[in-house]
């Protein structure tokens, strides 16, 4: 079981999202503007209650809905004795390393004129090469995810906005060998991001994927004689 505590709309309030049980622990006040453009300190004590009530409730590992906490990363890590894991942006260095001499990691994200050295540094990437690319200018993102001025979501509107900040990433930066989308809105489009640009595309679903694997191993079976 993995705890996820949720803060804005994610994809994680889809339950198809995970094929194995996910438990849900909401911070009350954790506002896009108290956790992307204007950063709340005050706010690490509920994300550590929080932490400290999942760990209580049985789950095995911790994730976030934004990856903005990265800034709390290792406060919140220190908070309890399992996994965990505040944001996407964990992905970066493992990433990086994954890519031929010269490449860079391109970085989706809510907020690019928000997403400071701090945040890289909370996920040890301080001193990975990235290019960042933001959502914030997008209308229906700004308006419906960032701003909360509607609740009727346009997803098609959303995907070209999403497809077209993706394709302004990689095209202004050859150097980019794979994209880490900070957001977790932004993992619904996941799919089409790496169809339209060709590359890896990783998320904050790709890394529960990777803990709750590391969480859950099965006995390696050795095929016997007679079926070999």
């Amino acid at each position: 079981v993995t705890g996820v505590q949720t803060c804005a709309l994610p994809i994680f309030r889809n339950r198809a999202t995970f094929d194995f049980p996910v438990v849900y622990q909401v911070v009350s006040g954790a506002t896009p503007a108290r956790v992307v453009t204007r950063p709340d300190p005050a706010l690490l004590r509920p994300f550590i209650e929080a932490a400290v009530h999942l760990e209580a409730a049985g789950v095995s590992a911790i994730t976030s809905a934004c990856g903005f906490l990265a800034l709390f990363q290792a406060e919140l890590a220190g908070a309890v004795a399992i996994p965990v894991y505040a944001s996407s942006l964990l992905q970066v260095p493992l990433v990086h390393r994954m890519l031929a001499a010269g490449r860079a990691v391109g970085i989706l994200t809510a907020d690019a004129s928000s997403l400071s050295p701090a945040h890289l540094a909370g996920a040890g990437a301080g001193s990975i090469p990235v290019h960042v690319a933001g959502m914030a200018e997008e209308p229906e993102f700004r308006t419906v995810i960032l701003e909360g001025q509607r609740d009727d979501l346009d997803s098609r509107r959303l995907g070209r906005e999403v497809l077209a900040v993706a394709d302004g990433l990689v095209r202004a930066h050859p150097d980019v060998g794979a994209l880490v989308l900070e957001c977790t809105d932004l993992v619904p489009f996941a799919h089409d991001i790496q169809a339209h640009t060709g590359l890896p595309v990783f998320d904050i679903v790709t890394l529960t994927g990777l803990v709750h694997a590391s969480l859950s191993r099965q006995p390696f079976l050795v095929p016997s004689d007679s079926a070999r």
